[in-house]
């Protein structure tokens, strides 16, 4: 997990029935296509569990999405993803 997050530009912890998280992978997918997120779908995998108590250890938070974005956490719902894409920081982050 740490390995994913410390090699990944994007990393995206989600689950694939929430809302919330399709929003805030296709803000991803559609606005910055030229980046390939890491995706990790907790509800789906044997060790979702697992990963999502690291989570909330590593960020104080277990909730989804939970976006990395260049090594750095951001446990924000899609709505505050877009407000930080919408005032350049994701781009800002990239570059």
């Amino acid at each position: 997990l740490q390995n994913a997050v410390n090699e990944g530009t994007i990393v995206v912890f989600s689950k694939s029935w929430c809302g919330y998280s399709r929003k805030a992978k296709k803000l991803l997918a559609e606005e910055y296509p030229e980046v390939t997120p890491v995706i990790f779908e907790l509800d789906e995998r044997e060790d979702g569990q697992a990963l999502q108590d690291y989570l909330l250890k590593k960020t104080g938070q277990r909730t989804v999405p939970n976006v990395f974005i260049t090594r750095r956490s951001y446990a924000l719902g899609s709505d505050d993803l877009a407000a930080l894409h919408r005032a350049g920081g994701i781009k800002s982050l990239l570059n």
